[in-house]
């Protein structure tokens, strides 16, 4: 099998990165947290000449969903989303005025999903592992084969999700980065929603609020 294309673009206020998975045999691709400047997104998909067919998302602040439904207007993509950020999907405009920024339109999810579920990317899956505390509905998405992660704004390079927006949990999310990311191996490599990619392994020994000897109880600060 191919090597999976893993490529993303920077966009947007809060510097969020918004990724693009693409099968380089079939050439099909998946939209993963588009959250501003969709021209940008097009140009990265063009770039690798690959075709999106859905849009998924790893949860609904607006720095991730911003350009969803542009893309649902454009190329009549569906958006996939856990049911426990139907909250802030639906809040869409009010968090543009918390951070006074511009409000898009609330996208229309086609289809809720799920823990354990997975979705085709060409002849791999995509695996969908539930990972609430920085949302409640927060997921991540992993490609087991290539040992590919990834983690929205659960966990970081060095630091892990906020908890102190509506509805944050810090023991959820510590319970799902330990129970759930960690277990996965640390020979995943992981791409996060701001920041640069790590690896489970690496975070396991060093991250400072969730790996080994970590300061138990501490909120991550560094990102939206």
């Amino acid at each position: 099998m191919n090597d999976l294309v893993v490529a993303h673009v920077t966009v947007g206020p809060f510097r969020q990165n918004s990724y693009i998975l693409g099968d380089p045999e079939t050439k099909e691709a998946v939209l993963v947290d588009p959250g501003d400047e969709p021209e940008a997104i097009e140009a990265l998909v063009a770039r690798h000449g690959l075709t999106p067919k859905y849009i998924l998302n790893t949860h609904a602040h607006l720095d991730h969903v911003g350009a969803v439904f542009h893309f649902q207007q454009k190329l009549g993509l569906p958006f996939y989303l856990h049911p426990g950020d139907r909250e802030w999907l639906e809040g869409l405009p009010l968090q543009a005025r918390m951070f006074g920024v511009a409000a898009s339109p609330v996208p229309k999810v086609d289809r809720w999903i799920a823990h354990g579920e997975s979705y085709p990317l060409g002849k791999r899956r995509i695996e969908v592992i539930h990972t609430p505390g920085h949302t409640p509905g927060g997921c991540c998405l992993f490609l087991r084969d290539d040992r590919i992660l990834l983690t929205g704004d659960t966990l970081f390079a060095g630091s892990v999700g906020r908890t102190d927006f509506p509805g944050g949990s810090w023991e959820q999310l510590e319970a799902s980065i330990k129970g759930r990311l960690f277990p996965l191996g640390d020979d995943v490599t992981f791409w996060s929603g701001h920041g640069l990619a790590s690896t489970l392994g690496e975070e396991r020994a060093s991250n400072p609020y969730v790996g080994e000897g970590g300061r138990r109880g501490a909120l991550g600060k560094k990102f939206v």
